[in-house]
């Protein structure tokens, strides 16, 4: 049974990051465009569930697939699309994880989705901290149902990511 675990934010999951990073560029090579550290982790003083989740850009996601193997190599478990086409999804240490790889194609929708949910969070603190605030409270209300807890982050994560977004787009423009 997986646990739902928060906790506060360690500074050693930048450098958890760049070093899986550095063996996905091994691994992508010339197919990838650019790789993103997203997610909670990616952002400084969030508390988090302690899984590093990593977006690599592809030229053309049609091919990843074919890295699947090398991907099982360095202890990966690759699930498709796993729920929102378009993407690539991999996961490492089954019910205890630690990293998911979330592959998107160049132009696709979700990579401005992820990096303005992201940066809004680095630049927002406040609301960081509701948000921090709130996983606590559901890891705490939901200890082994990640379900519910993932259904108990909806609203707020979406009225977040929409803020988020015209925030990113203003700042782009």
């Amino acid at each position: 049974m997986r646990r739902v675990e928060v906790t506060p934010y360690n500074e050693q999951w930048a450098s958890m990051y760049a070093a899986e990073a550095e063996k996905l560029r091994r691994i992508f090579g010339r197919q990838l465009v650019a790789i993103h550290h997203i997610g909670s982790t990616s952002v400084t003083g969030l508390d988090a569930k302690p899984i590093i989740d990593i977006m690599p850009v592809v030229q053309n996601i049609s091919l990843v697939d074919e890295y699947n193997q090398s991907m099982r190599d360095i202890g990966y478990d690759p699930r498709g699309e796993n729920g929102i086409p378009g993407r690539r999804y991999f996961q490492k240490g089954g019910d205890n994880r630690r990293h998911h790889v979330h592959v998107f194609q160049v132009g696709s929708p979700h990579i401005e989705r992820y990096l303005a949910f992201r940066d809004y969070l680095r630049a927002h603190r406040n609301e960081a901290r509701e948000y921090g605030d709130l996983k606590r409270k559901l890891a705490r209300e939901f200890l082994c149902d990640i379900d519910s807890y993932i259904q108990g982050k909806e609203s707020l994560v979406g009225e977040i990511e929409q803020r988020a977004l015209k925030w990113y787009r203003d700042l782009l423009n």
